[in-house]
């Protein structure tokens, strides 16, 4: 596997937002990435508007080193993984390892809960901006936002600018 192309997808087990899964994935795959997506259940699940996307590895297959980036898609399913160890520790180890996390829409919620934004620019859905603040992270309320390698959208509208931005600091 080269690890300079491939990039992995976190998204709920259902109830995905399905524009934040598919239009980066597009983008990474016409700019010749591999997506490789994970979840804490295998299948094909199905997001709030219909569109379906199958589960590649479970959490505990992921072997970082492998990728490149890790996107945490959002939706109103993924409340459940807000408190998930294996997101959290998904996200920490990303960081260590000095490779991008990114988040949407209510995804950023699951880098607060792990710790990871306090003192970070960041952006989330509206509704979530607490769950930031009080995480410590300093909440922009802007379409997308980066600081260092995280990089932070706020919900469905931005999926083509976060997908955008995120091919951009894996091309520096």
């Amino acid at each position: 596997m080269d690890k300079k192309k491939n990039i992995l997808f976190v998204i709920p087990a259902g109830n995905f937002r399905d524009e934040e899964y598919f239009e980066p994935k597009q983008i990474f795959e016409e700019a010749g990435y591999k997506v490789i997506t994970t979840s804490s259940k295998v299948g094909d699940f199905i997001g709030k508007i219909g569109g379906e996307a199958h589960i590649d590895l479970l959490f505990s297959e992921v072997y970082v080193l492998d990728y490149k980036a890790i996107v945490f898609v959002g939706g109103p399913g993924v409340v459940a993984l807000w408190d998930d160890w294996r997101t959290h520790e998904l996200a920490k180890i990303f960081l260590e390892k000095n490779l991008k996390v990114c988040a949407i829409c209510s995804a950023p919620v699951i880098l607060a809960r792990a710790k990871l934004l306090e003192g970070k620019k960041s952006t989330c859905f509206h509704k979530d901006e607490m769950e930031l603040v009080h995480a410590g992270a300093i909440y922009t309320g802007n379409t997308t936002e980066i600081d260092g390698n995280i990089i932070t959208a706020n919900g469905a509208e931005a999926s083509n600018a976060f997908g955008n931005l995120i091919l951009q600091e894996l091309c520096k």
